[in-house]
């Protein structure tokens, strides 16, 4: 599948660098399918994207809304992405207004909602009519093209590894993709499997927005994922993209992780300031020991390595937070964003040494670990 390259304004109103702007901040951050040339949150007009990330500045404007974007920027975008995550089902008669006059400027309409909006009349009319494209990320394949649990899984020969977490929103997906890029840079061959929307807009060639399906499918579908990724790319390792959290009461895309892609191990993603679930403010988050405890018990795999979400931490909270999870844990902790990959890799080099030999000799010397 040819990746295309199309330019992108990313609608997040009040939400861009909060947890429910997660899909715009993954797309801001990294998409192999879209150049993002352009943020719509209102609340942040005038800033740069990076910079509101906690980052670097990155020269992706943020502008009040779609007539501010256009009016600044030289040419009309290709897409006008939905770049929230809400809880909520369904968009408000505002933003409904807005997709409308994204599609009387042109722009395809790419949507990350559980709502489809190939399935509205007015939308589908109006698109038609500009002669631009509908594009419903979660809508699930057609019946006879979805995969029940075959027991396959063992064809694939290579490690195969879980970033699972202990919440929604905190951080699974991006350092699945930063770990990733990573891996490739020194030559290892890796292949994402998203599990997501947001991972697939970013432009992961398998996996499946798994809750949208029936769950009858969960299993299978990624477990199909793991094989075609596999048998196709020939890849060193496969990265599987977690989904909330195994603990969670309102979600199950986890265990479905677990049983389909049945990994090698697991790295753990976890924000140690979050004091209550993302969107439930009555329930608290997890103590990491249960949630590890958790993970190892229903399946066939171990916790190899801990990522840290710096969410509302200073950089100085980060190093103490990392320094004691190491000595809590015995395990390898990072925040990727801050520290980059290199204890990760080198996890997954100790408990999968033939991923040594692939590595580029330039890069095992800047990486003692591996050297010896």
């Amino acid at each position: 599948m040819a990746i295309v390259n199309e330019t992108a304004l990313v609608y997040c109103e009040n939400q861009f660098g909060c947890v429910d702007g997660k899909t715009a901040s993954g797309l801001v951050r990294h998409s192999e399918t879209y150049t993002v040339v352009g943020v719509i949150d209102s609340s942040l007009a005038g800033k740069d994207a990076g910079e509101e990330l906690g980052e670097k500045k990155n020269g992706i404007p943020i502008f009040a809304n779609l007539e501010d974007a256009l009016g600044k920027l030289s040419t009309v975008p290709d897409c006008y992405i939905y770049g929230k995550a809400p809880l909520e089902t369904y968009i408000s008669a505002k933003e409904r207004g807005f997709i409308l006059e994204a599609m009387e400027k042109g722009m395809d309409i790419i949507n990350g909602l559980h709502q489809f909006f190939s399935d509205d009349r007015e939308f589908v009319h109006v698109a038609a009519r500009n002669h631009v494209r509908i594009k419903d990320i979660r809508k699930p394949p057609k019946l006879k093209d979805l995969h029940v649990f075959s027991g396959q899984r063992s064809r694939v020969t290579i490690p195969v590894v879980a970033v699972l977490g202990t919440d929604c929103a905190c951080g699974k997906r991006t350092t699945t993709v930063e770990l990733n890029n990573s891996l490739n840079r020194i030559g290892i061959k890796s292949i994402v499997v998203a599990s997501g929307q947001s991972g697939l807009m970013q432009g992961a060639l398998y996996g499946v927005a798994l809750d949208a399906l029936v769950s009858q499918f969960v299993v299978g579908e990624i477990e199909n994922a793991v094989i075609q990724a596999f048998e196709t790319e020939s890849p060193d390792i496969i990265l599987v993209e977690g989904q909330s959290a195994v603990s969670p009461p309102a979600f199950m895309g986890s265990l479905g992780i677990l049983k389909g892609s049945k990994p090698d191990g697991v790295i753990l993603q976890h924000p140690p300031a979050r004091k209550y679930r993302c969107d439930f403010p009555n329930l608290k988050m997890p103590a990491v020991e249960s949630e590890i405890d958790l993970i190892e018990a229903i399946s066939q795999t171990k916790v190899m390595a801990i990522a840290l979400s710096h969410e509302n931490l200073s950089d100085q909270e980060i190093l103490g937070h990392v320094a004691n999870y190491e000595q809590r844990f015995q395990l390898p902790t990072t925040d990727v964003l801050s520290h980059g990959c290199r204890k990760l890799v080198q996890a997954l080099c100790k408990h999968f040494p033939e991923l040594r030999q692939k590595i580029k000799r330039t890069h095992v010397e800047k990486i003692p670990a591996l050297a010896a």
